[in-house]
């Protein structure tokens, strides 16, 4: 099940779309594998895959969150999952951006990449990006 919650009001921001896109990509493609490993591996009839994508507009930051309820980051691994060529999936199933470069590009567009979650329950990624306002703009030209 892939679940949304989109803010109306969360308007737009300046960013290179196309690499937000695959940032944005490489997590839903994390969250839809770890939903159908949790899957493969259950033996409850009750496990249903869910991937939620929620948009939120906070003050002049966007957040953007990417959550599943597949088995969760284990602690001993959370340190790592940002360091460059760190994957958890076994060879020819780690085909993605990877979050090392998820993490780069989001910083290049002055944004955070953080992550929350919990063995056995849940991975959520929080991508957060600044609004850039027409005032803001304007000051930043003037210096």
């Amino acid at each position: 099940t892939l679940e949304t919650n989109f803010d109306p009001k969360l308007g737009e921001i300046e960013v290179v779309s196309q690499e937000i896109g695959r940032v944005i990509l490489n997590l839903f493609t994390n969250a839809f594998y770890a939903v159908n490993e949790k899957q493969s591996y259950s033996t409850s009839d009750g496990y249903k895959p869910t991937v939620s994508v929620m948009t939120l507009r906070i003050d002049n930051t966007i957040k953007i969150s990417i959550k599943d309820n597949g088995n969760g980051i284990p602690k001993d691994i959370l340190d790592k999952i940002f360091q460059p060529f760190f994957t958890t999936k076994p060879t020819g199933k780690g085909t993605g951006l990877g979050l090392s470069m998820s993490y780069d590009i989001v910083k290049a567009h002055n944004g955070t990449l953080k992550v929350n979650t919990e063995n056995g329950a849940y991975t959520e990624f929080i991508i957060t990006l600044p609004i850039k306002t027409k005032q803001h703009e304007n000051i930043s030209s003037r210096r």
